[in-house]
């Protein structure tokens, strides 16, 4: 057998198989598995779930640092709402401690207390990260030459990018934990939509390097309608028995 001939009799295999695998992930049940697998193995042990929670903590600073200079221009009570990004961390850093008590004690994620004050947290966080975390890849493609040609691309454009699909990662993970209720999911979908008034109607939006318009901004609200949708479909609600 010629070697093309072999290398061929290897790879279709296991090509195959990658194909058969990822069908499978078609299966909501499959996907809950590697869902609650991924998150064991990341939140569920105190060493790990210590690493994620530094991590996070540092992008909380990287987010204040970066809001820090334009907060001054911005009323104080729309804050929460302006500062989309460092929001979205710190949400995530408080959800993450919230499940210290638990992973210390050895009991599984999956057994984790729920209540309906962390229903809206976790909510809340997941919201926020998802929407928070996908908005860049409209907000800085709309603009992509001035973002690539940027002095400091690698950090504006690519590092940016890097950093917030981390927020999603992280937020695929809450369901294996958390629960969540109508009110919840209607309280993120209206601070979502307010985020959009706040940003876009009144014109605090985070510092870009151009003045964003309509399409952005109807970009940004899908995303957050988009955010709550998948959050009421990954969570599992705080009453139900299974």
């Amino acid at each position: 057998m010629c070697p093309s001939a072999a290398g061929a009799a290897l790879f279709v295999p296991v090509y195959c198989s990658f194909v058969r695998r990822l069908r499978r992930l078609g299966d909501p049940r499959v996907r809950r598995r590697v869902r609650d697998a991924a998150a064991a193995e990341l939140l569920g042990r105190p060493r790990s779930l210590a690493a994620v929670a530094t991590l996070t903590a540092a992008m909380v600073l990287v987010g204040v640092a970066y809001y820090a200079d334009t907060l001054s221009s911005v009323p104080t009570v729309l804050w929460p709402l302006y500062a989309d990004s460092a929001v979205a961390t710190t949400l995530c850093l408080v959800s993450l401690v919230t499940l210290a008590p638990a992973v210390v004690s050895g009991v599984p994620l999956s057994s984790a207390s729920t209540s309906r004050p962390l229903a809206y947290l976790y909510t809340l966080s997941f919201v926020w990260l998802v929407q928070f975390g996908v908005w860049p890849l409209v907000s800085l493609n709309l603009a992509f030459d001035a973002y690539v040609s940027a002095p400091a691309a690698w950090v504006y454009y690519w590092g940016v990018l890097g950093t917030h699909l981390l927020f999603v990662g992280v937020a695929l993970l809450f369901p294996a934990f958390g629960r969540t209720t109508p009110g919840a999911l209607g309280l993120a979908l209206c601070l979502g939509v307010a985020n959009v008034v706040v940003d876009y109607g009144l014109g605090y939006h985070p510092p870009l390097l151009y003045e964003p318009g309509a399409t952005l901004a109807g970009a940004t609200l899908a995303i957050a309608v988009f955010a709550v949708w998948l959050a009421s479909r990954s969570f599992r609600r705080l009453d139900a028995t299974t």
